[in-house]
């Protein structure tokens, strides 16, 4: 059975939030960041405010 979602600082750049979600969904890290930056990009804020809140609540 999986474990919960998790950061990964051994992979972090920042808080590890994208390295996590990427071994928690299977996904390599570079796409997953590739993702999240191409999401900011095209002007939804939404990303980098989920980002922030899972840094700050995910063990």
């Amino acid at each position: 059975m999986k474990q919960g979602f998790r950061k990964n600082r051994r992979d972090a750049m920042l808080f590890g939030v994208c390295a996590g979600m990427a071994d928690h969904f299977g996904f390599d890290v570079l796409w997953t960041r590739v993702a999240f930056v191409a999401l900011t990009l095209l002007g939804f804020g939404l990303p980098v405010l989920l980002y922030l809140t899972v840094a700050i609540l995910a063990p």
